[in-house]
């Protein structure tokens, strides 16, 4: 079944058919449209929540080490996570369903148009033939009528005893003059009549159904445009259900990972001053006489009470008394315990500081070494500035370490501090002037694990002691990243381990 054979009378209701189609893609395109606004102003509003909860500042990154802190600022952060997936549902819908029906829209419209104008123009030239062959027909029959009309008149004319000769010839004459010129007419007529069957024939069972069909084909096209327009309504939000997914899922293990114990444990490690609670206060006496208890005040003065910690009133502190708190190096103005964690965490940070500063060190004078085995690629004496600032910060590294650990030793009450500080630093077990690269032979006994991998820009011929050579477009793996002094450690494929420039490859990832 299509429109051409069973529609062929049905324009009109066709026209408002395909109408009717196309203003309800119009209608979709526009609801997608509110929708997507819906999805950023949500979107928009989730970003906004957020921020307005993220905490920022020393007091809130203190607060963010307890566990049930630190879940909330992840549920944010996934929160921001999720806000941003629905801002990708409103893009991915506006481009792939609104500007893509809208374009499908401006098509069908004008292949509409143009079938319609063509029905209409078939139509009116059909008329136009018919009311040409109406106007035939009416010809020969007026002139048919004049024809037995003259017929008529040449008969009376013949049996009038009055007339003459001349009379009827003239009748007869005239009637066969109006017969002939009924006759042309009459074929006239039958060939228009015939031409008109012709075209009309052609314009219903081949011309009009073309037309028609036309339009139901571009009705079809609509109709399934317009249902993966729904299809995308659907598949676009599902794309993002992975993802999404994966934003609750993180909230869920957000809340899993809070250790109340452990946020408990770690409160009291923050302000657990160390002192010890006072003692029970002394009875005085005050029964004994004036000058006894006098002569005794003078000689043994009465002992002013402890000081309650826990519930004592805070004096009110000055802006330079804070200020020399603040900077009292040796961080004698914080309580015992707090103290003894500042210069914990700041004698790991120097050693880490030191152990950079040394391997820089380390680093410079093998770079040496390979200038002044091979001069062209570098002049040795460039790096002395950079040796004696780095050993000149080594050497104060060293002065403040020593410094600060016998700060500790004094406040864990003249203890080795290594005994003290041995499971907070990573770094204490070694010597901080360590030297990694002793020996050139014994570089690389210790077996590494690749820190990552490159490939090869150019071609490097390793000829000095520690370097190898390696080919454009092999592929290295990184065992000592670069430090700062152009060159890095790799390892080749051969088992072969050395250092080459780092600016002859790329990090692959």
């Amino acid at each position: 079944m299509d429109w051409g054979t069973d529609l062929w009378d049905q324009c009109d209701v066709i026209d408002k058919h395909t109408q009717s189609g196309l203003d309800l893609v119009e209608r979709y395109v526009k609801f997608v449209k509110e929708r997507t606004e819906i999805e950023q102003s949500y979107a928009k509003q989730l970003r906004n929540l957020t921020k307005k909860y993220t905490k920022r500042g020393s007091k809130e990154e203190q607060d963010c080490k307890f566990s049930n802190h630190a879940s909330f600022q992840e549920i944010l952060n996934e929160l921001n996570d999720y806000a941003g997936q629905r801002e990708l549902v409103a893009e991915n819908m506006m481009t792939a369903i609104c500007v893509g029906l809208t374009k499908y829209l401006q098509d069908f419209k004008q292949e509409r148009k143009t079938y319609l104008s063509d029905a209409r123009k078939a139509q009116q030239n059909l008329e136009a033939s018919f009311k040409h062959l109406e106007s035939t027909k009416k010809r020969f029959a007026k002139e048919w009528a004049e024809a037995e009309k003259a017929a008529q008149q040449a008969e009376k004319t013949e049996n009038d005893l009055n007339a003459t000769r001349l009379d009827v010839e003239k009748a007869k004459q005239h009637a066969h003059a109006r017969t002939h010129s009924a006759e042309e007419c009459r074929n006239d007529y039958a060939a228009q009549l015939q031409k008109y069957n012709k075209e009309q024939n052609f314009f219903y069972y081949t011309e009009i159904p073309q037309i028609f069909n036309k339009l139901q084909d571009v009705d079809e096209r609509r109709i399934r445009r317009l249902a993966e327009g729904y299809c995308q309504f659907s598949d676009i939000e599902k794309n993002v259900l992975p993802i999404i997914s994966k934003c609750l899922e993180g909230i869920h293990a957000a809340g899993g990972k809070i250790n109340e114990k452990q946020d408990s444990i770690l409160f009291i490690e923050q302000h657990k001053s160390g002192f010890e609670r006072p003692g029970d206060v002394e009875f005085e006496d005050y029964t004994q006489g004036i000058k006894s208890a006098m002569s005794d005040s003078s000689l043994n003065p009465p002992k002013g009470r402890t000081k309650l910690w826990p519930f004592s009133k805070k004096h009110k502190i000055s802006h330079a008394e804070k200020q020399m708190a603040a900077a009292a190096e040796d961080f004698s103005h914080l309580p015992p315990e707090q103290r003894k964690k500042r210069l914990h965490a700041k004698i790991d940070d120097i050693t880490k500081e030191l152990h950079k500063a040394q391997d820089q060190s380390d680093a410079l004078e093998k770079m040496k070494g390979v200038y002044e085995k091979n001069p062209q690629m570098g002049d040795p004496s460039s790096l002395e500035p950079q040796i004696t600032e780095t050993a000149q910060n080594i050497g104060r590294l060293r002065g403040e370490l020593v410094k600060y650990e016998a700060w500790l030793s004094e406040a864990v009450g003249g203890e080795d501090y290594s005994h003290t500080i041995n499971n907070n630093s990573p770094y204490v077990n070694e010597a901080p002037d360590k030297n990694i690269y002793t020996d050139p032979d014994d570089e690389f006994e210790d077996i590494q694990s690749p820190v990552g991998q490159c490939t090869a820009l150019y071609t490097f011929e390793g000829n000095s002691e520690g370097t190898i050579s390696i080919t454009e477009g092999e592929l290295l793996s990184i065992m000592e990243e670069d430090k700062g002094d152009g060159w890095m450690r790799v390892l080749r494929a051969s088992g072969e381990e050395g250092y080459i420039p780092s600016s002859y490859v790329k990090l692959t990832p």
